[in-house]
């Protein structure tokens, strides 16, 4: 499985993904920069955290104008993944491959913590590698976390089972109903705002985030099997 990590003017952790696919799980990997419009060698599109375009307008809004988007989004509509992580959750909602928004969080502060999040779905390649229920404990490190969205487009996303993980007690940023990462109907894409990238090294203080990317190359596996 070949990953692709897009780097923005002002992304911060794309090396931190690249070091977990590449180092850790020995994954061929492939820093994109946004300029770039040629990905048809990659099998998982990473859109990482971080400050793209220093964060002005809106979160997200601007790079969602980057050349490479246009093929990240055909990228998904052909049922490749793609995930987006803090800033790239904030990257897919722009790009309406999610639906809702992320806003300055409740308290208006910037959070930096490690939170206990409960897995609510193990029946995708995000999550296989978890049980359904379990707590994991991620990093989280935002300004603009909180997750809104209408009350009809809300009751979608639930009836619709797109929330694949909620803060497990303390909800840092004020998202409805708890939410820190959803998918999109078909599964495919996924944002969330904790970072799995941070929690896939022990030498970190934890490997709970490392499944989430070893879920990938499992289903990728069990698919060519």
């Amino acid at each position: 499985m070949k990953f692709g990590v897009v780097v923005f003017p002002g992304s911060n952790c794309d090396r931190d993904v690249v070091y977990v696919t590449r180092d850790v799980m020995g994954q061929p990997t492939r820093m994109i920069w946004h300029q770039d419009t040629d990905i048809n060698d990659i099998d998982v599109i990473v859109l990482p955290g971080g400050f793209s375009y220093g964060d002005y307008l809106r979160c997200g809004a601007i790079a969602r104008f980057s050349p490479v988007m246009q093929q990240v989004i055909e990228h998904a509509q052909k049922g490749k993944l793609v995930i987006g992580i803090c800033n790239g959750f904030q990257v897919l909602t722009e790009a309406h491959l999610l639906p809702g928004v992320l806003v300055r969080n409740r308290d208006m502060h910037f959070i930096c913590d490690r939170l206990p999040l409960q897995v609510e779905r193990n029946d995708l390649p995000w999550t296989q590698g978890y049980g359904k229920g379990d707590i994991i404990i991620l990093p989280i490190a935002h300004g603009e976390g909180q997750f809104r969205a209408d009350e009809e487009t809300l009751t979608e996303i639930e009836a619709n089972n797109q929330v694949l993980f909620r803060y497990a007690g303390e909800n840092p940023n004020g998202s409805q109903n708890n939410i820190a990462g959803i998918c999109n109907l078909q599964g495919n894409v996924l944002g969330m705002m904790p970072h799995p990238e941070r929690a896939a090294d022990s030498m970190l203080g934890g490997t709970d985030g490392l499944k989430l990317f070893q879920g990938l190359v499992e289903s990728a596996i069990g698919a060519v099997a």
